[in-house]
């Protein structure tokens, strides 16, 4: 702290506290991209559950994420941190110790129920420990550049450990942060609560969650095992539940999901980068995770230390945001954003089947830093595009956006690539990994599975760069260009918008 900071030391040591816990929740949307190789030979699973694994984090978090912030707003954030911590600290013991695919995707679960609670609620807190608005301003900055830095050094920390413990050491590493939490929190940090009008719609709550479940399951059932009436029968249910919750949004007094703020151009724009933006990211790091160890055969250490430039250069593109917006404005950032991305996942397409390793470090450079500007303009462009009094719903809607990317990028586009391995590859087996622990395999028959994981590979990632270049020219015609008073002070609305987030 500088001399001239009057906020109180306690509330700095709260703060770090609870970037601590937000460091946890980010990295666990993305430590497992290099253990799945480690994970499918010590347990052993199919195709579909190894995409289970990863994602159902993500989506019982989107899911749950704006339900448990209202919640908290009514019961106590502090109350909810502590319930979160516990539960993530639970499921990330359960994880560790899985003997079984199943009891590993239900683990996963239970740490995306405890994640739910902690990003809302960590946000809400944070904001009151600052009470001066440039110094909340620069926690909430703060806050933003941790959780993207934890998306980017989730699979280096993993690729880590790896090298020296067994997977399960990715999950146990939670639980020394949580119990620090869980012992200082109620002494650093206060109750906050506010006497919101309305409830919490139960039933928006379960349509939400069981209708994405129901939809993505289809999608990975019918890539990895191929279409059947109970996959069809899943999907269509699944919509027809996600249909029901969008009408029942437009007629609830109390909406859990405000969806009239999508008649604004600039929020829906901001939305959609948060959803693409992680729906690429994930999907290229998984898939990259799988293409470096066992297509290139690189060991986890070696595939940590490919990713660290990514990683790096995202983490100083986040933090470094506000200083390109103080250039070039926040309009010109955001779309530059996407083109970044896209371009940077058009660079993965060089990868091939052998020397691919320079390709994708610099795909991970140019799209970090596309990644970066989009995950610390997403929150603050969405806010500062609707009223003051809807500031807190915009936040937790963006928020969500970035948490059911992470998850739809591997459930979508991880199954699109499975499903072209399923059909393109030697029908040993229904992932590249078991294919090649396959006993006694030819080496005609490794090299078609490779051939065909790459397929895929190229595949999902053209798809997201088209979807992210689509997004960038989209953004161009809808966003609104900016006053010069506005690009000279690019952070005007943030200190007065995001204390309501």
């Amino acid at each position: 702290m500088s001399s001239r900071d009057t906020t109180p030391r306690r509330a700095w040591l709260g703060f770090t506290l609870v970037l601590g816990l937000v460091a946890l929740v980010a990295m666990d949307g993305s430590v497992l991209y290099l253990a799945m190789p480690g994970i499918t030979e010590a347990i052993t699973p199919s195709a579909g559950q190894a995409l289970w694994i990863l994602d159902i984090y993500g989506f019982v978090v989107a899911s749950l994420l704006i339900a448990f912030g209202n919640l908290g707003d009514r019961h106590g954030r502090l109350r909810f941190l502590l319930g979160g911590a516990a539960l993530f600290g639970i499921g990330s013991a359960g994880a560790a110790f899985s003997p079984s695919p199943e009891l590993l995707i239900a683990s996963r679960a239970l740490m995306g129920l405890g994640g739910a609670t902690l990003l809302p609620s960590g946000l809400a807190i944070i904001s009151n420990l600052f009470p001066d608005p440039k110094q909340r301003a620069r926690a909430i900055g703060i806050f933003a550049a941790t959780f993207a830095a934890g998306f980017a050094v989730g699979p280096v920390v993993g690729g880590l450990l790896l090298n020296h413990f067994w997977w399960g050491s990715v999950f146990l590493i939670n639980l020394p942060i949580v119990a620090v939490f869980l012992a200082f929190a109620p002494v650093l940090l206060k109750e906050v609560r506010e006497a919101l009008p309305g409830r919490v719609d139960a039933l928006s709550v379960a349509q939400s969650a069981i209708g994405i479940l129901l939809a993505v399951y289809s999608v990975k059932a019918a890539a990895a095992e191929g279409i059947s009436l109970h996959q069809v029968v899943a999907g269509v249910a699944g919509v027809g539940i996600l249909w029901w919750f969008v009408r029942r949004q437009l007629t609830l007094a109390d909406p859990l999901l405000d969806l009239t703020l999508f008649r604004d151009r600039v929020f829906t724009v901001a939305v959609l980068t948060g959803l693409l933006s992680l729906v690429a990211w994930s999907a290229a790091g998984y898939l990259s995770g799988v293409y470096l160890q066992s297509v290139l055969g690189f060991d986890v250490l070696a595939a940590a230390f490919l990713a660290l430039p990514g990683a790096a250069v995202l983490t100083a593109a986040c933090i470094g945001t506000t200083g390109v917006v103080d250039r070039i404005g926040k309009r010109s950032a955001l779309i530059a954003s996407h083109f970044f991305m896209g371009t940077g996942l058009l660079l993965l397409l060089l990868a091939g089947v052998s020397g691919g390793a320079v390709a994708y470090v610099a795909s991970t450079v140019v799209a970090g830093v596309g990644y970066g500007l989009s995950f610390s303009l997403v929150a603050e462009t969405a806010v500062a595009a609707v009223p003051q009094e809807r500031a807190g719903s915009a936040g937790a809607i963006a928020e969500m956006s970035n948490e059911l990317g992470n998850a739809l990028g591997i459930s979508l586009l991880g199954s699109l690539a499975a499903f072209l391995f399923r059909l393109l590859g030697p029908g040993t087996a229904g992932t590249l990994d078991e294919t090649l622990s396959t006993p006694g395999l030819a080496a005609e028959t490794a090299a078609q599975a490779k051939d065909a994981f790459v397929t895929g590979l190229h595949t999902a990632i053209g798809v997201a760069a088209v979807l992210t270049f689509a997004l960038g020219f989209l953004a161009v015609r809808w966003l609104p260009r900016e006053e010069r008073s506005e690009k000279a002070d690019p952070t005007r609305h943030q200190a007065q918008d995001l204390e309501n987030v």
